[in-house]
């Protein structure tokens, strides 16, 4: 796109030569209307507090050591050392590896025992069509 100034002009003589110069006093704020920005945070919307934790002191150390345990199995999901992981269940991999000598922690074995919510059973790619 191709913008146009109209800018004022003067001339010049010099020895019988007519020159015509534009002079640099025309802005371009002459031909556009000036838009100021406006100042950092003074429009700023309001957000609502969050309420405050109404978790007690145990039920975070649970939740804590909740995260703790499937960060582990996530990780362990990760580790191609033990086999692929999609279409089977934790403790099946688990049972796979150990069967093909590979090691697999023993913490995860136990991990896997205790609890029985599918969060902890099924694998990282549960919620992924095959």
């Amino acid at each position: 796109m191709l913008f146009l100034l109209s800018l004022p002009q003067r001339e010049i003589r010099v020895h019988n030569l007519s020159v015509t110069m534009t002079t640099k006093h025309g802005l371009i704020t002459d031909s556009f209307k000036v838009v100021k920005k406006a100042k950092r945070g003074a429009r700023k919307a309001k957000r609502p507090l969050s309420p405050p934790p109404t978790h007690q002191a145990e039920s975070g150390a649970a939740t804590l050591q909740e995260e703790e345990e499937l960060w582990t199995l996530r990780h362990f999901d990760l580790d191609w050392r033990f086999g692929p992981c999609t279409g089977i269940s934790r403790l099946h991999r688990w049972e796979r590896a150990e069967l093909h000598g590979l090691d697999p922690p023993e913490e995860i074995r136990e991990l896997l025992q205790t609890h029985t919510d599918p969060e902890y059973s099924l694998s990282l790619w549960r919620d992924y069509p095959l």
